[in-house]
């Protein structure tokens, strides 16, 4: 499922970089600075009640300011309110309601999303109904009082959050089908496989860098298997994303992965792998999805009998932590391997829903102990007691143990290797947990 998404807007000095960092704590995820901008916009992810939602730190509005700065920041907060599914509207209790308070309402009123307005910077929350008074004014409600700086009412303020947020539901053709973003750098080729799969230009295909901008899905079906593909902008290195839209295009690409059950990361054979590609992919293997590397541009390539096997090992050793990915060679221009490429989605998404029983799942840890020791600290060897499988999508196991502390890393991905030699996993990162057994 998606992600919601909260804003942040109002005046400058009301708080609202306060309010974010208490909402996401240390969760950020982008941060982006703009050249001529004096401040940064933050894009994070928060938490409550078991939902997850994003949330956008803005700058602040001062509306009919003829100054360049301030009006490139009025821009961008209004990018945000246009991307968000609920706004927060933040004032200051102590100042009281202005002008340029006002002036932001009427803003809002135009945008015909859900607002609630939030008071910060209260200390004495004794006289709430007095501070609240003069702010009934502005056309929002009962205003929520805070002090974003001391964490006091915040709680309150993610209920009413959590109350406001959609649940995203998907058509019922989408929900049956299997959900893969296509994600890369741009130009890549992401427009012209989608294309390719549909026989027709249902996305606009060009040389120019940057031409998608919203998260397009298109569905069809191979092999009585429907695939919607979700075919996303190209993601850029920050320092690249000079446009204010092409950063929600971003953001788009990022709740894409969200929804999706697969994600294909497409690569540029004549460019190779990039600290973005990097990036881009360790954003999907972060968020536990199964995945599918495809290499495309293959038939401009000179080859020869070893050519991808020299490619598959440059790629590994790039991108190490996706060891587990099958690789596939394609040309969405020519359609050179798109059925293998289909197979292998449709192979991993299954691999992500595969469950082991607990005692087949023990025996096979059993077995890997006593060919490989635990590590030991201090004269303490670590003890794994048992395991369990206790999710998909991701595949997740809790392993009971004498002290968490002593797992190394290397016996984690030891153990790792054991379980994906043993059942395979294709395409999908493991989760590990593990519990002290008291």
């Amino acid at each position: 499922m998606a992600k919601a998404t909260v804003a942040i807007v109002g005046r400058p000095n009301v708080g609202k970089s306060t309010l974010f960092n208490r909402l996401v704590g240390g969760r950020r995820a982008i941060v982006e600075g703009e050249p001529n901008v004096t401040r940064d916009r933050i894009y994070g992810e928060a938490e409550w009640l078991d939902r997850t939602f994003n949330v956008i730190d803005t700058g602040g509005i001062v509306p009919r300011d003829s100054d360049e700065i301030k009006n490139k920041i009025k821009y961008q907060a209004e990018l945000a309110m246009e991307e968000a599914d609920v706004i927060l509207f933040v004032v200051d209790s102590r100042t009281g309601m202005t002008g340029i308070d006002q002036e932001i309402a009427q803003l809002l009123y135009r945008t015909n999303k859900e607002v609630l307005l939030v008071v910060n910077k209260v200390e004495d929350f004794s006289n709430q109904q007095e501070i609240s008074w003069e702010f009934y004014s502005l056309g929002f409600g009962d205003p929520i009082l805070i002090s974003a700086e001391h964490g006091k009412n915040t709680g309150e303020l993610l209920e009413k959050i959590s109350a406001e947020l959609p649940e995203y539901e998907e058509d019922e053709d989408k929900r049956e089908a299997i959900n893969i973003a296509v994600i890369g750098k741009p130009n890549v080729g992401k427009s012209s496989l989608i294309n390719h799969l549909v026989g027709e230009n249902r996305v606009i295909v060009s040389d120019m860098p940057g031409t998608t901008r919203d998260a397009v899905d298109t569905l069809i079906e191979w092999k009585d298997i429907k695939f919607n593909f979700i075919d996303t902008a190209g993601l850029r290195r920050k320092s690249r994303v000079k446009e204010s839209i092409e950063y929600y295009s971003n953001l788009r690409a990022l709740k894409s992965v969200d929804r999706s059950d697969a994600v294909l990361m497409m690569i540029d054979a004549t460019k190779g792998v990039s600290d973005q590609d990097k990036k881009i992919a360790g954003y999907a293997h972060d968020e536990g999805k199964a995945m599918v590397i495809a290499i495309n541009k293959w038939d401009l390539m000179k080859k020869d009998s070893k050519t991808m096997k020299r490619y598959t090992d440059e790629v590994y050793y790039e991108l190490k932590f996706l060891n587990y990915v099958p690789i596939t060679y394609i040309s969405a221009l020519t359609g050179e391997r798109i059925d293998e490429m289909l197979s292998l989605l449709e192979y991993v998404v299954d691999q992500s829903n595969l469950r082991i029983k607990t005692g087949v799942l023990n025996e096979v840890i059993s077995e890997a102990v006593q060919l490989r020791e635990p590590p030991s600290r201090k004269g303490k060897r670590l003890k794994l007691y048992y395991g369990s499988q206790v999710g998909v999508k991701p595949p997740t196991f809790v392993f009971f143990v004498n002290d968490p502390n002593l797992m190394h890393f290397a016996y984690q991905r030891y153990l790792e290797n054991v379980l994906r030699e043993a059942f395979g996993y294709v395409g999908n990162p493991l989760n590990f947990k593990l519990k002290q057994r008291k």
